[in-house]
């Protein structure tokens, strides 16, 4: 017999309680209690160990008796999507998008879907929109296809249902959010009807070997809407970034169990569509001002892929006690830290001076090989001399100045050399044993101050 209870549940963290409070202990949000009526079946003892009349039972293998089998990978016609899901769409995977409202999603997933209903069946199931919108945001694209087949419903069951009988080979759920499971009893969007609607997606997935999109919201903290056990139960999160007044957009892997979380694609909004950028070096360079103090180029590596970004700073005098220090697209105490190094190591002093960095294009940058472009910017703005236009700086830079080693410096190099840029400045550690690309000196330093010298000559 079933029994009915009230309970509150967080809508933040799922933490669920007998009785309302304003602040969650879980994950101390405010006002996030919402009630809930929980169903919850009486069983008797003993039940435990017992078992079903038709269920299978299964019996721990030796490891080396496991046989491996190759991953079988779809490709979308995506360079960009491809790599940052490692290669391609794994059959069976289940792929958590999320991002900014307006920011692209659901145009990317239709794009997508387009592209593999040419040879694929592909279900698209829309909560959001209705037919005669997902008709006019199709018309704007170049793809066209008469195969993808389209379904408006929010309801867990009738969607499942239609999965049997059509049986695709990828489907789509734009969003999670709007997706209800008629046991539960709660609204949709909760915690609770995410959880096991995504439960439930992943049971599909699994089961019928059906590679799975799904769209999540995000929150205020740009964190996807609902339990963190979410990104927990899918196989990738996907995150889309990007500023709503640019054209561009990132599409980042924060987790992968089929490739690599270090991957990033570029796109360009535009009005057919989102269409991928395949040299994105020449997109964050094209408006750099060559010669202006505060400026030093970086070759950075996202993933696999070699990309020359601009770091620009400004250091300016301040009448106030404790000057300021902000960043954009590097970490703020990573900053404090190597300007206390400039001040120690290169002599300059700046406790009078208030310093901004930032990364052109809204890139993020967190490997350590930005140190010394980093350096070299602060200096740069500081002395008001500006470094040559064709010079490059790689390194990581120690608390005692030293100028360390950095990883796949070949692949930099040559990004480099092929946009035209003609001296890099380096780790002389990591030298050794490379070959170097045409028409690019390479000078290798070991120390800060040599850096510098062979900066501003």
């Amino acid at each position: 017999m079933a029994k009915v209870k009230n309970v509150f549940e967080c809508m933040a963290c799922g933490y669920e309680s007998p009785k309302w409070m304003g602040k969650c202990p879980s994950c101390g949000g405010w006002n996030q209690m919402e009630e809930k009526l929980v169903h919850k079946e009486t069983k008797g003892r003993g039940t435990l160990g017992k078992q079903a009349p038709d269920e299978k039972v299964s019996r721990p293998t030796k490891l080396n008796n496991v046989k491996k089998s190759q991953t079988p990978r779809t490709l979308t016609k995506s360079g960009e999507f491809d790599r940052v899901l490692g290669g391609g769409i794994v059959d069976g995977s289940l792929i958590l998008i999320g991002g900014d409202p307006g920011i692209g999603k659901s145009t990317i997933l239709l794009q997508t879907a387009l592209t593999l209903s040419e040879e694929h069946e592909v279900l698209y199931v829309s909560g959001e929109e209705s037919l005669e919108q997902i008709k006019l945001r199709a018309d704007r694209l170049d793809e066209r296809s008469d195969n993808l087949q389209v379904y408006c419903e929010t309801n867990l069951y009738h969607i499942h249902e239609e999965v049997k009988r059509s049986k695709p080979d990828f489907l789509i759920i734009d969003s999670i959010q709007t997706i209800f499971h008629p046991d539960i009893t709660s609204a949709p969007g909760s915690v609770s009807q995410v959880r096991e609607c995504t439960q439930s997606l992943m049971n599909i997935a699994k089961g019928e070997n059906i590679a799975t999109f799904i769209v999540g919201h995000v929150t205020k903290e740009g964190q996807i809407a609902g339990p963190r056990m979410l990104e927990h139960m899918v196989d990738t999160v996907l995150y889309f970034e990007g500023d709503q007044h640019q054209t561009y957009r990132i599409l980042r892997a924060v987790k992968n169990r089929f490739g690599s979380t270090n991957e990033m694609g570029i796109f360009e909004m535009k009005s057919s569509g989102l269409k991928e950028v395949l040299n994105p070096s020449e997109i964050f360079l094209e408006e750099r001002s060559k010669n202006t103090p505060g400026s030093a180029i970086v070759a950075t590596m996202e993933g696999t892929r070699a990309m020359l970004v601009e770091v620009q700073a400004l250091v300016a005098p301040t009448h106030f006690h404790n000057p300021r220090r902000m960043a954009t697209g590097v970490d703020h105490n990573r900053l404090s830290l190597l300007m206390a190094v400039l001040e120690k190591s290169g002599g300059y002093l700046m406790q009078q001076h208030d310093a901004y960095i930032k990364v052109a294009g809204g890139v993020k940058l967190d490997e350590p090989a930005v140190d010394l472009s980093v350096i070299i910017s602060i200096a740069s703005s500081f002395k008001n001399m500006e470094v040559r236009g064709d010079d490059c700086f790689i390194g990581e830079v120690g608390l005692t100045g030293e100028v360390r080693r950095v990883t796949k410096i070949e692949s930099r190099l040559q990004e480099a050399a092929k946009l035209g840029f003609k001296r890099a400045i380096v780790p002389k550690s990591s030298l050794a044993g490379i070959q170097l690309p045409e028409g690019l000196e390479v000078q290798g330093v070991s120390h800060l101050t040599e850096a510098i010298k062979h900066a501003f000559g």
